[in-house]
């Protein structure tokens, strides 16, 4: 005879459910915790996307994105080299505390990412194409694939679990291919900044630039329309910025806002606003204690960053004072420190005597070799000419909202002189809290002559030298 209860369950099934419920677990149903999906692109400038401005150029799903989630016009990266940028986001520390500085370092043994605190959770981790991390960078996901096709496999293999996936492009990074996608982008049709040469090199060098983009924002497309097939779009937050501005001169290398500023689109399932928008000063470094907070996990010691009240939901962000950056070896030793806040931007340089290193990457373009023949049939207009200048201000300071393009330094300005005191101590405070290295404690080999951006020893890597 089967004894059955009130509520008509047998007995076999209601001590099956006691058993689940003293033993911790629960009948298998979908996850509340939101789904997080974070898409990188390599060398994207921020204003090289439809929704933010840029007439020439076609990202209709990066666009959608925005347009159903929250754009931020002012966020900041804390570097514009890739896998330090990298990990100082995944870490939420700045470059210079993570051990991992300088381009091409991994990530020390001691330092755990955001997908490592995850697991608390029960989050299905996972990283697609390009990592910049290091071996124990990778070894914190759960998932490790170098081919974007393998988003279907992560999203079914986390089965009911919640997912964390870090998406890494390797577009626009150069080198670029020629006609890579149906109705290519026209060089005419291409927005060529004021210390470039305005000629057709350029123009086509920036329409490949461009190409690569769009075939980024087709893939993303792709990715939305599989999560909502599959039923997880409604609970996934999708987060897409840049690791670094575009790979041209005086972007990518650089603290000017075209190297450190990056796109930051937020579609939410936590009820933001469609078509919102922030003008709140956001740094890069605070994305990962944010996302922790948003879970409700405790911030593990070392970490830098904050948690930016309503940045990844509908509230008012938080306004940040100062946004700080760096720049150390990339190809040449560089040791340089910025801050900004909503207006004025300070620039601190200690290699003086030489040349801005460029990037081997730029070097190579066609875009840095126009200057360069430029240069030589003295050519140049007077924000080109700023690219190959030397010896270089010990300080640089810029009105941005008078002089986006940074090319009017007005640190011997003395009607500025206020704001760059204010600036100079905001920049040391930053620089004793967060315990950086004076720049006198090391210098670095380059591998890349300053002036024509050639790699003239491979063999050079970015080992530190006793001096």
């Amino acid at each position: 005879m089967k004894i059955v209860f009130r509520n008509s369950i047998p007995l076999s099934l209601s001590v099956l459910l006691l058993l689940l419920l003293f033993s911790g677990c629960q009948p298998e149903e979908k996850s509340e915790l939101p789904n997080i999906l974070i898409l990188i692109a390599d060398d994207a400038g921020w204003e090289d996307f439809g929704c933010y401005g840029n007439g020439f150029i076609a990202t209709p799903n990066i666009d959608k994105l925005a347009k159903n989630g929250k754009i931020a016009h002012n966020a900041y990266l804390t570097t514009a080299q890739c896998s330090p940028s990298r990990i100082s986001i995944l870490s939420g520390r700045y470059p210079h505390a993570t051990g991992a500085e300088d381009l091409h370092m991994p990530l020390p043994d001691s330092v755990k990412l955001l997908p490592f605190f995850l697991k608390e959770k029960n989050y299905f981790t996972g990283l697609l194409k390009k990592s910049h991390l290091g071996p124990n960078g990778d070894e914190q996901f759960d998932f490790v694939n170098r081919s974007l096709d393998a988003f279907d496999e992560f999203i079914d293999r986390s089965d009911k679990n919640p997912f964390f996936l870090w998406v890494g492009f390797t577009d626009p990074h150069r080198p670029y291919e020629d006609s890579i996608i149906n109705n290519p982008q026209s060089p005419e049709k291409v927005k060529v900044l004021p210390y470039w040469k305005d000629d057709q090199p350029t123009r086509t060098d920036l329409a490949n630039y461009y190409n690569e983009i769009r075939r980024m924002d087709h893939r993303i497309g792709k990715y939305v329309s599989s999560l909502e097939k599959r039923d997880r779009l409604d609970n996934t937050l999708i987060i897409f910025i840049s690791d670094n501005g575009a790979p041209f001169p005086r972007a990518k290398g650089t603290v000017y806002d075209a190297g450190i500023k990056t796109p930051l689109i937020i579609h939410s399932p936590q009820g933001i606003q469609p078509g919102s928008s922030t003008n709140a000063l956001i740094s890069l470094v605070d994305l990962a204690p944010s996302v922790m907070e948003l879970l409700g996990l405790d911030l593990p010691q070392g970490v830098q960053g904050t948690p930016v009240a309503g940045l990844l939901t509908n509230e008012e962000t938080k306004t940040r004072e100062y946004i700080f950056a760096e720049r150390n070896w990339h190809n040449c030793d560089e040791h340089i420190r910025a801050v900004r806040n909503h207006r004025f931007k300070l620039n601190s340089n200690e290699n003086t005597e030489v040349p801005h290193g460029t990037a081997a990457d730029i070097g190579k373009s066609p875009a840095f070799q126009s200057l360069l023949t430029a240069k030589n049939n003295d050519d140049l207009g007077p924000e080109q000419q700023l690219l190959f200048e030397f010896p270089r201000p010990a300080y640089e300071l810029y009105d941005l909202q008078t002089d986006p393009y940074e090319v009017n330094n007005l640190i011997a300005d003395e009607k500025h002189k206020p704001i760059a005191t204010e600036l100079k101590e905001a920049l040391a405070n930053w620089i004793k809290q967060t315990n950086d290295f004076p720049p006198a404690e090391r210098r670095r080999h380059d591998n890349t002559d300053r002036f024509t951006g050639i790699k003239f020893d491979q063999s050079k890597l970015p080992a530190a030298i006793n001096e």
